[in-house]
């Protein structure tokens, strides 16, 4: 089964890293390194996202659609990245995300099959 884990924080916690020396950022990248090379049997695929700021959100009906700045979708987590991994099962996901080394919040979805 294939589930989609959101790595997810908020503005304080985004305040929080902006604001970390270069090397404890380093260090934190070196560890989200490590978990996915645990894991890389597993992955699919992953992504970090750029920031919240650089969002575009497409809003309305098929007839009407705007478009604006930012990301206006009503949350207070911010979304930073996603990773596709292949596995077992729920249980076998979720397991992934408690060991999620950044902290903050992880979604665990599982993908729709085609």
């Amino acid at each position: 089964m294939k589930y989609m884990l959101l790595f997810c924080g908020d503005a304080e916690y985004n305040q929080q890293w902006d604001s970390f020396p270069q090397e404890q950022k380093d260090e934190y990248m070196a560890q989200i390194g490590q978990w996915f090379g645990q894991h890389a049997d597993k992955l699919e695929v992953t992504h970090q996202l750029e920031s919240p700021t650089t969002a575009k959100t497409v809003r309305g009906d098929n007839g009407s659609r705007t478009v604006t700045d930012g990301p206006f979708i009503e949350a207070k987590e911010i979304i930073g990245g996603f990773a596709v991994f292949d596995v077992a099962d729920e249980a076998e996901a979720l397991q992934l995300a408690k060991e999620w080394p950044a902290g903050g919040t992880v979604e665990v979805r599982p993908v729709v099959p085609r």
